[in-house]
Protein backbone atom coordinates (compact mmCIF):
# COMPACT_ATOMS: atom_id res chain seq x y z
CA UNK A 1 0.00 0.00 0.00
CA UNK A 2 1.65 3.33 -1.06
CA UNK A 3 1.46 6.59 1.23
CA UNK A 4 -0.86 8.26 -0.65
CA UNK A 5 -3.64 5.49 0.07
CA UNK A 6 -2.36 4.82 3.56
CA UNK A 7 -3.10 8.25 4.31
CA UNK A 8 -6.88 8.13 3.43
CA UNK A 9 -7.29 4.84 4.67
CA UNK A 10 -6.01 6.33 8.12
CA UNK A 11 -8.18 9.45 7.64
CA UNK A 12 -11.50 7.91 6.64
CA UNK A 13 -10.94 5.53 9.40
CA UNK A 14 -10.15 8.03 12.07
CA UNK A 15 -13.47 9.87 11.11
CA UNK A 16 -15.76 6.80 11.37
CA UNK A 17 -14.63 6.15 14.55
CA UNK A 18 -15.35 9.22 15.90
CA UNK A 19 -18.69 10.00 14.22
CA UNK A 20 -20.45 6.88 14.02
CA UNK A 21 -20.66 6.43 17.93
CA UNK A 22 -22.17 10.29 18.22
CA UNK A 23 -24.47 9.04 15.64
CA UNK A 24 -25.64 5.95 17.30
CA UNK A 25 -25.54 7.82 20.38
CA UNK A 26 -28.10 10.54 18.55
CA UNK A 27 -30.23 8.03 16.54
CA UNK A 28 -30.83 5.28 19.85
CA UNK A 29 -31.33 7.76 22.94
CA UNK A 30 -32.75 10.63 21.25
CA UNK A 31 -36.53 11.62 21.18
CA UNK A 32 -38.67 12.32 18.01
CA UNK A 33 -38.05 15.85 18.54
CA UNK A 34 -34.45 15.30 18.72
CA UNK A 35 -33.88 13.45 15.54
CA UNK A 36 -36.03 15.77 13.08
CA UNK A 37 -33.90 18.29 14.07
CA UNK A 38 -30.66 16.42 13.23
CA UNK A 39 -32.42 15.09 10.16
CA UNK A 40 -32.89 18.59 9.18
CA UNK A 41 -29.39 19.89 9.72
CA UNK A 42 -28.25 17.03 7.95
CA UNK A 43 -30.66 17.95 4.95
CA UNK A 44 -29.94 21.78 5.24
CA UNK A 45 -26.17 21.61 5.23
CA UNK A 46 -26.63 18.39 2.50
CA UNK A 47 -28.97 21.45 0.58
CA UNK A 48 -26.21 24.15 0.54
CA UNK A 49 -23.46 21.60 -0.67
CA UNK A 50 -25.88 21.00 -3.44
CA UNK A 51 -26.93 24.31 -4.72
CA UNK A 52 -23.26 25.72 -3.93
CA UNK A 53 -21.78 22.98 -5.83
CA UNK A 54 -24.13 24.34 -9.47
CA UNK A 55 -23.19 27.67 -8.08
CA UNK A 56 -19.34 28.09 -7.84
CA UNK A 57 -19.20 26.50 -11.25
CA UNK A 58 -21.80 28.39 -12.77
CA UNK A 59 -23.50 25.19 -14.54
CA UNK A 60 -26.76 26.88 -12.94
CA UNK A 61 -28.37 29.51 -10.30
CA UNK A 62 -30.73 27.56 -8.19
CA UNK A 63 -33.55 29.27 -6.37
CA UNK A 64 -32.03 28.13 -2.56
CA UNK A 65 -34.56 29.97 -0.57
CA UNK A 66 -37.46 27.36 -1.72
CA UNK A 67 -34.60 24.04 -0.71
CA UNK A 68 -34.21 25.71 2.25
CA UNK A 69 -37.55 26.48 3.60
CA UNK A 70 -38.62 22.79 3.08
CA UNK A 71 -35.36 20.93 4.39
CA UNK A 72 -36.04 23.46 7.52
CA UNK A 73 -39.72 22.01 7.52
CA UNK A 74 -38.25 18.81 8.86
CA UNK A 75 -37.72 19.96 12.13
CA UNK A 76 -41.29 19.94 12.55
CA UNK A 77 -42.59 16.07 11.23
CA UNK A 78 -43.11 15.40 14.81
CA UNK A 79 -46.20 17.88 14.73
CA UNK A 80 -48.03 16.50 11.90
CA UNK A 81 -49.89 13.68 11.91
CA UNK A 82 -48.93 10.65 9.34
CA UNK A 83 -51.95 10.99 7.01
CA UNK A 84 -51.46 14.99 6.90
CA UNK A 85 -47.78 14.92 5.96
CA UNK A 86 -48.10 12.25 3.02
CA UNK A 87 -50.40 15.26 1.71
CA UNK A 88 -48.28 17.80 2.30
CA UNK A 89 -45.15 15.52 0.94
CA UNK A 90 -47.35 14.89 -2.70
CA UNK A 91 -47.60 18.42 -2.87
CA UNK A 92 -44.46 19.85 -1.98
CA UNK A 93 -43.57 19.23 -5.49
CA UNK A 94 -46.21 21.04 -7.76
CA UNK A 95 -45.60 23.83 -4.93
CA UNK A 96 -41.95 24.46 -5.38
CA UNK A 97 -42.69 24.56 -9.34
CA UNK A 98 -45.20 27.22 -8.98
CA UNK A 99 -43.50 29.21 -6.78
CA UNK A 100 -39.74 28.41 -9.09
CA UNK A 101 -41.84 29.49 -12.19
CA UNK A 102 -43.46 32.70 -10.24
CA UNK A 103 -39.48 33.56 -9.55
CA UNK A 104 -38.58 32.80 -13.39
CA UNK A 105 -40.98 35.13 -14.68
CA UNK A 106 -40.51 38.44 -12.16
CA UNK A 107 -37.24 37.93 -12.73
CA UNK A 108 -36.28 40.08 -15.97
CA UNK A 109 -34.22 36.91 -17.66
CA UNK A 110 -32.22 36.53 -14.51
CA UNK A 111 -33.35 32.59 -13.75
CA UNK A 112 -33.80 30.58 -16.71
CA UNK A 113 -35.56 26.98 -17.07
CA UNK A 114 -32.45 25.48 -16.14
CA UNK A 115 -32.19 26.77 -12.40
CA UNK A 116 -35.83 25.75 -12.11
CA UNK A 117 -34.91 21.94 -12.88
CA UNK A 118 -31.81 21.97 -10.59
CA UNK A 119 -34.01 23.54 -7.83
CA UNK A 120 -36.86 21.09 -8.26
CA UNK A 121 -34.30 18.54 -8.55
CA UNK A 122 -32.41 19.23 -5.18
CA UNK A 123 -36.18 19.29 -3.52
CA UNK A 124 -36.98 15.94 -4.89
CA UNK A 125 -33.25 14.54 -3.48
CA UNK A 126 -32.22 16.11 -0.45
CA UNK A 127 -35.66 16.99 1.31
CA UNK A 128 -37.81 14.74 0.07
CA UNK A 129 -35.49 11.74 0.67
CA UNK A 130 -33.96 12.37 3.53
CA UNK A 131 -37.37 13.00 5.24
CA UNK A 132 -37.67 9.52 5.82
CA UNK A 133 -34.99 9.10 8.07
CA UNK A 134 -37.27 10.33 10.98
CA UNK A 135 -40.04 7.95 9.11
CA UNK A 136 -38.18 5.16 9.03
CA UNK A 137 -37.05 6.08 13.19
CA UNK A 138 -40.61 6.25 14.02
CA UNK A 139 -41.82 3.28 12.59
CA UNK A 140 -43.37 0.09 14.95
CA UNK A 141 -43.98 -3.29 13.07
CA UNK A 142 -44.86 -5.60 15.67
CA UNK A 143 -43.10 -8.49 17.15
CA UNK A 144 -40.61 -5.96 18.66
CA UNK A 145 -39.41 -4.63 16.24
CA UNK A 146 -39.20 -0.58 15.90
CA UNK A 147 -37.72 2.04 13.64
CA UNK A 148 -34.57 2.36 16.64
CA UNK A 149 -33.94 -1.40 15.43
CA UNK A 150 -34.53 -0.67 11.68
CA UNK A 151 -32.28 2.23 10.93
CA UNK A 152 -29.90 0.24 11.88
CA UNK A 153 -30.17 -1.88 8.65
CA UNK A 154 -30.11 1.11 6.67
CA UNK A 155 -26.82 2.16 8.04
CA UNK A 156 -25.45 -0.76 7.31
CA UNK A 157 -26.71 -1.15 4.04
CA UNK A 158 -25.05 2.19 3.12
CA UNK A 159 -22.22 2.80 5.51
CA UNK A 160 -21.41 -0.74 5.87
CA UNK A 161 -21.18 -1.64 2.15
CA UNK A 162 -19.46 1.86 1.90
CA UNK A 163 -16.83 0.80 3.92
CA UNK A 164 -16.12 -2.95 2.51
CA UNK A 165 -16.50 -1.64 -1.48
CA UNK A 166 -13.96 0.84 -0.40
CA UNK A 167 -11.19 -1.43 0.87
CA UNK A 168 -11.92 -4.21 -1.20
CA UNK A 169 -11.87 -1.68 -4.42
CA UNK A 170 -9.34 0.19 -3.06
CA UNK A 171 -6.65 -2.27 -2.51
CA UNK A 172 -7.62 -5.24 -4.62
CA UNK A 173 -9.78 -4.14 -7.11
CA UNK A 174 -9.07 -4.64 -10.90
CA UNK A 175 -12.11 -4.34 -12.74
CA UNK A 176 -13.00 -0.89 -13.37
CA UNK A 177 -17.01 0.02 -13.09
CA UNK A 178 -17.89 2.77 -15.05
CA UNK A 179 -16.76 6.30 -15.63
CA UNK A 180 -18.95 8.13 -13.72
CA UNK A 181 -16.47 7.31 -10.71
CA UNK A 182 -13.18 6.25 -11.60
CA UNK A 183 -12.77 4.64 -8.08
CA UNK A 184 -15.46 2.33 -8.27
CA UNK A 185 -14.84 -1.46 -9.21
CA UNK A 186 -16.85 -4.24 -9.77
CA UNK A 187 -15.16 -6.15 -6.93
CA UNK A 188 -15.63 -3.35 -4.53
CA UNK A 189 -19.11 -3.21 -5.53
CA UNK A 190 -19.91 -7.20 -5.01
CA UNK A 191 -17.85 -6.51 -1.71
CA UNK A 192 -20.40 -3.94 -0.51
CA UNK A 193 -23.29 -6.37 -1.16
CA UNK A 194 -21.88 -9.12 0.54
CA UNK A 195 -20.31 -7.19 3.88
CA UNK A 196 -23.60 -5.22 4.31
CA UNK A 197 -25.73 -8.70 4.02
CA UNK A 198 -23.36 -9.85 6.35
CA UNK A 199 -23.63 -7.37 8.91
CA UNK A 200 -27.09 -6.99 8.55
CA UNK A 201 -27.67 -11.08 9.32
CA UNK A 202 -25.25 -10.95 12.10
CA UNK A 203 -27.79 -7.62 13.35
CA UNK A 204 -30.97 -9.87 12.39
CA UNK A 205 -29.47 -12.58 14.75
CA UNK A 206 -28.72 -10.21 17.73
CA UNK A 207 -32.21 -8.80 17.12
CA UNK A 208 -34.21 -11.87 16.85
CA UNK A 209 -32.46 -13.74 19.79
CA UNK A 210 -31.61 -10.79 22.43
CA UNK A 211 -34.76 -8.59 21.93
CA UNK A 212 -37.28 -11.50 20.44
CA UNK A 213 -37.99 -10.36 17.15
CA UNK A 214 -39.03 -12.41 14.61
CA UNK A 215 -37.03 -11.10 11.53
CA UNK A 216 -36.41 -13.56 8.57
CA UNK A 217 -33.18 -14.34 7.43
CA UNK A 218 -33.26 -14.52 3.81
CA UNK A 219 -36.05 -11.74 3.20
CA UNK A 220 -33.85 -9.15 5.60
CA UNK A 221 -30.88 -10.46 3.58
CA UNK A 222 -32.44 -10.42 0.21
CA UNK A 223 -33.87 -6.91 1.57
CA UNK A 224 -30.33 -5.88 2.78
CA UNK A 225 -28.99 -6.57 -0.58
CA UNK A 226 -31.31 -4.95 -2.64
CA UNK A 227 -30.94 -1.51 -0.56
CA UNK A 228 -27.15 -1.49 -0.83
CA UNK A 229 -27.25 -1.59 -4.40
CA UNK A 230 -29.56 1.47 -4.49
CA UNK A 231 -27.08 2.87 -2.24
CA UNK A 232 -23.78 2.38 -4.80
CA UNK A 233 -26.12 4.13 -7.18
CA UNK A 234 -27.10 6.64 -5.01
CA UNK A 235 -22.97 7.03 -4.73
CA UNK A 236 -23.03 6.98 -8.22
CA UNK A 237 -25.46 10.03 -8.89
CA UNK A 238 -24.04 12.15 -6.76
CA UNK A 239 -20.50 11.41 -8.55
CA UNK A 240 -22.51 12.11 -11.74
CA UNK A 241 -23.26 15.85 -10.20
CA UNK A 242 -20.05 16.34 -8.67
CA UNK A 243 -18.56 14.88 -12.76
CA UNK A 244 -20.92 17.18 -14.17
CA UNK A 245 -19.99 20.50 -12.08
CA UNK A 246 -16.14 19.27 -11.99
CA UNK A 247 -15.79 19.53 -8.48
CA UNK A 248 -13.95 16.67 -6.44
CA UNK A 249 -16.28 16.95 -3.37
CA UNK A 250 -19.45 18.97 -2.48
CA UNK A 251 -17.83 20.40 0.74
CA UNK A 252 -14.97 19.64 3.17
CA UNK A 253 -16.91 19.62 6.04
CA UNK A 254 -15.89 16.16 7.00
CA UNK A 255 -11.99 15.28 7.94
CA UNK A 256 -11.20 12.53 5.38
CA UNK A 257 -15.08 12.21 3.86
CA UNK A 258 -15.03 15.69 1.78
CA UNK A 259 -18.77 17.29 2.57
CA UNK A 260 -22.01 16.33 4.30
CA UNK A 261 -23.58 14.89 0.92
CA UNK A 262 -20.39 13.23 0.42
CA UNK A 263 -21.27 11.26 3.41
CA UNK A 264 -25.03 10.81 3.20
CA UNK A 265 -25.30 10.41 -0.61
CA UNK A 266 -25.85 6.77 -0.65
CA UNK A 267 -28.45 7.08 2.87
CA UNK A 268 -30.52 9.48 1.58
CA UNK A 269 -30.79 7.21 -2.25
CA UNK A 270 -32.12 4.70 -0.16
CA UNK A 271 -33.98 5.68 2.35
CA UNK A 272 -37.74 5.87 0.84
CA UNK A 273 -37.17 2.27 -0.82
CA UNK A 274 -35.68 1.26 2.63
CA UNK A 275 -39.12 2.40 4.40
CA UNK A 276 -41.25 0.88 1.65
CA UNK A 277 -39.34 -2.58 2.13
CA UNK A 278 -39.53 -2.24 5.53
CA UNK A 279 -43.25 -1.51 5.16
CA UNK A 280 -43.54 -5.72 3.82
CA UNK A 281 -41.78 -7.14 6.41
Amino acid sequence: MNKEKMAETVSRTLTAVIAFPLIALILIFANTLIIDIFVAIIAIISMYEYYNCFKISKKAKPIQYIGYIICVLIAFVHFIDTRTLYMIMCAIIPISLLISFIHLIISNGKTNIKDVAITILGVCYVPLMTIYLSLIRNMELGNNLNGKMLIWFVLFASWGSDVFAYFIGRHFGKHHFTNISKNKTIEGSIAGIIGAVALGILYTVLCNNVWGTEINYIIIGITIAILSIIGQIGDLAASSIKRYCEVKDFGDIIYGHGGMLDRVDSIIFLLPFAYILFSLL
